[in-house]
């Protein structure tokens, strides 16, 4: 299969850029001149210059492939107008460069449990399920998904939504928490119970490449067709990620201290103002806040093991050995 790849350099672009190699496959990997290419060079990747964010170089990028892989999109930004202008305007200057083509490729697109909003507990959240983002980062990704249902009639088109991705390579979620495992104390949002549903990095490369040959593609009439949920299969509480955490640092367990989701605000405006000082962009933010304030972010991945044949094959405490790494475990560093 020839495969383009956006989003490769990024953490889970490069674990699955490793997977599609490996398998066999032609892949081309979409990138920006200032782009760093030293991991992918060495698998043998081929580069095609593009940019999402203006539309060069993207209609030459499409042909003569037989599935792109949209995985690029923005995590965190200091405004709304820069989650929507990674996440719902570059996914549709994509899949309209796309549409243009006599015939064009399957499109995946890697969207996020965001996109659909927060869960009740008890009750993972499922792909019929009106979507009700709580975040500027959710609503924008709601807005790729739009952009990618809006030309779904000319562009086979699935749809992928992880929950929070871990493991080898993760810059961003763990890296965040392991100060608080170092000192044996971890915050929570809140007082009432936390449930989250997570996903080992591999695990979400193969639910992506499954999407790229089983899928089942939208359709017009049938709102959610092609959508598709992926975990690790389990409801985790907070606490329990907590001490899982710990256990893979060769940590003792952690006391979890409920911190006022009013207190979590005012941290995430002093995160936002500290990093504008800096000329940085932080991890922990409102919009963020937003959503650590709900009480679950769990799915279903029912649909997902019947329509793709996913079965998660990475538990917790395993992936997150596998993302510590040796080195990290046996210091606790």
């Amino acid at each position: 299969m020839k495969i383009l790849l956006t989003g490769s350099t990024g953490f889970i672009g490069q674990r699955l850029a490793k997977r599609i190699v490996e398998r066999g496959d032609t892949l081309t990997a979409l990138v920006r001149r200032t782009s760093k290419r030293g991991a992918l060079e060495s698998l043998g990747v081929r580069f095609a210059m593009g940019d999402l964010l203006t539309g060069e170089g993207l209609t030459e990028a499409v042909k003569d492939v037989d599935c792109v892989l949209h995985l690029a999109g923005v995590t965190k930004s200091r405004d709304e107008a820069g989650y929507f202008q990674g996440n719902a305007e570059g996914t549709r200057r994509l899949v309209k460069a796309m549409a243009e083509l006599p015939t064009p490729p399957r499109l995946v697109y890697c969207s996020s449990l965001a996109a659909a909003g927060p869960s009740v507990p008890g009750r993972p959240r499922r792909e019929e399920e009106t979507p009700a983002p709580v975040s500027l980062y959710g609503r924008s990704k709601l807005g790729g998904e739009q952009a990618v249902r809006e030309f779904a009639d000319r562009v086979p088109s699935v749809i992928v939504r992880p929950p929070i991705v871990y493991g080898p390579g993760d810059q961003e979620f763990l890296p965040s928490m392991l100060p608080m495992a170092r000192l044996g104390v971890m915050l929570k949002s809140g007082f009432g119970p936390k449930l989250y549903s997570l996903i080992h990095v591999d695990d979400l490369c193969t639910a992506l490449l499954a999407a790229t040959e089983r899928g089942q593609t939208m359709r017009a009439g049938d709102a959610t067709a092609g959508v598709y949920m992926v975990s690790d299969g389990t409801e985790h509480r907070w606490e329990d990620f907590c001490q899982a955490l710990a256990q893979a640092m060769g940590r003792a367990k952690p006391t979890v201290v409920s911190v006022p989701e009013t207190v979590s605000y005012v941290v995430g405006l002093g995160s936002e103002l500290a990093a504008r000082v800096r000329g940085t962009i932080p991890i922990l933010n409102r919009d963020k806040v937003r959503e650590m304030a709900c009480p679950a972010w769990t799915c279903s991945m029912e649909r997902a093991a019947k329509e793709l044949g996913f079965t998660p094959a990475i538990p917790l405490a395993q992936g997150l050995v596998s993302a510590l790494g040796s080195e990290a475990r046996a210091s606790g560093r």
